[in-house]
């Protein structure tokens, strides 16, 4: 009888064993994490010359802007490989928009000037006009996504045109899809009207609002605060991507932020921050478990 309850017992044990060891080994495996994680006291230092002292020192994901921006041409083929090899960088952010011939490409603005030097504009260009007047350094979307795995923030370019824009965002969005990557997305604009666009076609799909410059960027009164979170819920983004002046209002935002959301500051640098107060805030697709158990190690390691 003894050795009955004993065998019976090993027999119960040995799936939670197994558990047990298949967690130690994700744990001494996944640890490339700690490589992309800052702390918000350091986002703060380096860019508005002052500490957190005043709030708790919360964890921020770090992504890559443009793609690795300052030691390669932003958004171009180059730039978007070495943020997808470099430990540092969590997620990409690249820009996309059509060109005449109905190509999508990816670049932030809408003429070549200031990178290029030329006038010309990417709606008015075919591919192959593009590719001339930039020495080869515009890269297609397309090829971009078959070269890189990290998660991706892709911004839809507004050209003015919002039934384009939201061709484009069906056009990437169901790209993804067929892919099987609909876990490794965010989709972001500066247009409002595209992120209410996703949200009611492709509610699936986690959004962004971006933002450079508020009237609570340099007034922090609760006030003016309370009105960007309003105009922000009217798109109903997922995450609210701020630039990285507006950390002068940090405590306002952090107090007044919308359960369930999250704050992305960016700058013109090669740098994302995506601030991690309490476990919404996480990478699009990242498991709750998974996000708990980083920020467990980021603070006691």
């Amino acid at each position: 009888m003894k050795g009955t309850l004993l065998y019976s017992g090993s027999k119960i044990l040995k799936p939670f064993a197994l558990a047990g060891v298949m967690l130690l080994v994700w744990l001494l495996t996944d640890r490339a994490f700690l490589h992309h994680i800052t702390s918000l006291s350091e986002v703060m230092e380096t860019h508005i010359g002052r500490s957190a002292e005043s709030l708790p020192d919360y964890p921020c994901t770090v992504g890559a802007h443009r793609g690795s921006s300052i030691n390669f041409l932003e958004n171009s083929y180059s730039a978007l490989l070495a943020a997808d090899q470099d430990p540092k960088y969590a997620f990409i952010e690249f820009d996309v928009q059509y060109t005449k011939d109905g190509q999508i490409v990816v670049f932030h603005d809408k003429r070549l000037l200031r990178l290029f030097g030329k006038f010309a504009t990417i709606k008015n260009s075919t591919y192959a006009e593009l590719m001339e007047a930039s020495d080869g350094q515009i890269a297609r979307y397309q090829d971009i996504v078959d070269a890189v795995n990290k998660k991706l923030n892709i911004e839809i370019k507004s050209q003015g045109d919002h039934e384009e824009d939201c061709r484009l965002a069906d056009v990437i969005i169901q790209d993804i899809q067929a892919r099987g990557r609909e876990k490794d997305i965010m989709i972001s604009s500066i247009s409002s009207d595209v992120i209410r666009y996703i949200g009611e076609t492709h509610p699936s799909v986690p959004t962004g609002q971006i933002y450079w410059l508020a009237s609570s960027t340099y007034l922090h009164f609760d006030l003016l605060t309370k009105r960007l979170y309003q105009e922000f819920n009217e798109s109903n983004a997922d995450y609210l991507m701020l630039h990285v002046a507006n950390l002068r209002n940090i405590e306002g935002l952090l107090a007044l932020k919308p359960e369930g959301k999250t704050i992305i500051f960016w700058d013109f640098d090669d740098h994302m921050y995506l601030v991690r107060e309490d476990y919404h805030d996480r990478l699009w697709g990242t498991s709750v478990i998974g996000d708990l158990w980083q920020k467990f190690i980021y603070r006691f390691t």
